[in-house]
């Protein structure tokens, strides 16, 4: 039973019907001239004009990546260089994603934004320290990947334009699951979170943005070598059909969260449920177990037929404590990350919980803590 859908979703069967009519209609390289590339191009136009309108965007505003990550590094780095005579700093808060803090790093001035236990910003101190001088862009995500609290957005885009500074917000988790909004001057997102196939992010950037590309000039300007003709089709179809399920969606998979909420409390000794119980996304939750590691807890859920996420969403190959839970001052160990895929039923959820109690007690008893 897949629980671990966050940043790559189960593709959708639409996705997948119109990847596959792309690789006998779009193989073509949609640069070329000839007839084939020509319907390469439009194929490719045909998926960016769709999901400029899914985000309420001009089709010129969307650049499409090689990933989500990429889509975010050329943000940070583009926008810095484009901005670098007002100044070098890039605000962002501390639960961002490690692409986002990294890039920031990378650009030599971070400036970062502490978060409350839900993992929230303070919209008042996020504006002030983004109209400080010279700062060239603003970081918040709209909503956190591996805790589902969603941020305040619009307050801080209404300060980030009253002080000139650009906002860039990661709408990887939340973009296909509830809406987003046009509180942002560049919006990153991630085809594989909402049912799309994987190895395509999205960036889109409001005309009036100042941006400049810090890498060698190719003819794809701002992610060079440009992305599949297939997986954009399909991206952009996944996210036509996500948005127009979406309330539907929303309703029964935050139905389905606010049981695993209050039983996971209930029903499993020491544990810590995270992430705030109602400004939050529809289908992620994340819980702590205390004494054991969240690695051991993944493996025996694994063995009895549960994929589950641990550790930070955009580190979690390595299962590297939670920065995001450290910057909460949350347990960072014994973290267990489930991100609800569409489809998922009341009787898959009553499993679940049917095992998690002794599964949590046996991982506990095999580290010779189960009498604490």
């Amino acid at each position: 039973m897949v629980l671990d859908a966050g940043g790559r979703a189960p593709l959708l069967p639409e996705a997948r019907s119109a990847f596959l009519e792309a690789l006998d209609q779009g193989w073509a390289d949609p640069r070329r001239l000839h007839a084939e590339g020509r319907r390469a191009r439009m194929l490719l136009d045909g998926a960016r004009e769709a999901i400029a309108a899914s985000v309420g965007a001009r089709t010129p505003e969307v650049d499409l990546a090689p990933s989500h990550t990429a889509a975010l590094h050329g943000a940070v780095r583009s926008v810095a260089r484009g901005r670098r005579r007002t100044g070098s700093q890039v605000v962002v808060s501390a639960v961002e994603r490690a692409a986002v803090l990294n890039a920031a790093d990378f650009t030599g001035d971070r400036a970062t934004v502490g978060v409350d236990r839900y993992g929230q910003v303070d919209a008042q101190e996020f504006s002030a320290a983004l109209a400080r001088p010279g700062v060239a862009l603003a970081a918040l995500q709209h909503a956190n990947g591996e805790v589902g609290t969603l941020q305040p957005v619009g307050a801080v885009h209404d300060a980030a334009r009253t002080a000139g500074v650009p906002l860039l917000v990661d709408a990887g988790a939340s973009l296909g699951h509830v809406d987003v909004g046009d509180a942002w001057d560049l919006l990153a997102a991630d085809a594989g979170d909402w049912g799309g196939p994987g190895g395509l992010g999205v960036l889109v950037t409001r005309s009036g943005v100042r941006r400049s590309p810090d890498w060698p000039e190719d003819e794809d300007r701002w992610f060079p070598g440009g992305v599949s003709v297939p997986a954009a089709l399909a991206a952009a179809v996944a996210l036509q059909v996500a948005v127009s399920t979406r309330s539907r969606d929303d309703a029964a998979r935050r139905a389905l969260v606010d049981t695993l909420r209050s039983r996971v409390a209930a029903e499993v000794p020491d544990v810590d449920v995270v992430g705030h119980p109602v400004d939050r996304l529809p289908h992620v939750l994340t819980f702590s177990c205390l004494y054991v590691e969240g690695e051991a807890l993944l493996a025996a859920l694994d063995a009895r037929g549960f994929a589950v996420g641990s550790g930070s969403a955009c580190t979690s190959s390595a299962l590297e404590p939670s920065h995001v839970l450290a910057a909460m001052g949350a347990l960072t160990h014994g973290n267990i990350r489930l991100a609800l895929p569409r489809g998922t039923s009341a009787q898959d959820v009553e499993r679940f919980l049917a095992e998690l109690p002794g599964i949590v007690v046996g991982v506990r008893q095999a580290w010779g803590v189960g009498g604490l």
